[in-house]
């Protein structure tokens, strides 16, 4: 089920199941996941993006193998706040997911993680075709640990 909002999905995540992250590009999906205290981000994958059949059978095959509860999808909102194209086709991606797999789905607004996530690449000295492989599954690990800092918040508050 999508749900627009992550404190619109936290009561829908089963208890002790990891989440995953996503972050949708044009040629590439970056798959993070979490641990199952809900605690630390760490990325996982870059799927070579094909049909949106065999992209979502690479997810799916993921998402169960690691017991996934939820999924949350960097949503590419303008600087102004605004949605595009991109956001829309985030959008679409994440209503024909649903038809296929059962859990949660939600979003989080993704501006600026691939800049965090290519700064973070810089810092820890990656070689430029390192960075290009890795980019994307970094980034969906900086969406997701936002998400993973909200939810904590939540939980504390």
């Amino acid at each position: 089920m999508i749900h627009e909002t992550l404190d619109e999905a936290l009561p829908a995540l089963p208890p002790m199941r990891a989440i995953a992250g996503l972050d949708l590009g044009d040629k590439t999906i970056g798959v993070a996941v979490s641990d199952r205290l809900l605690s630390v981000a760490t990325p996982l994958e870059t799927i070579r993006r094909k049909k949106f059949t065999q992209d979502a059978e690479r997810l799916i095959e993921i998402l169960n193998g690691r017991e996934i509860g939820g999924v949350v999808l960097g949503l590419p909102r303008n600087m102004d706040g605004s949605e595009g194209a991109r956001c829309q086709s985030t959008r679409a991606f994440a209503r024909n997911f649903s038809r296929l797999w059962d859990g949660a789905i939600t979003f989080w607004d993704e501006r600026l993680s691939t800049v965090a996530a290519e700064r973070a690449l810089l810092e820890a000295d990656t070689s430029r075709m390192r960075r290009a492989e890795r980019i994307d599954n970094v980034a969906a690990s900086y969406i997701l640990q936002g998400a993973l800092d909200r939810i904590r918040h939540i939980r504390q508050g």
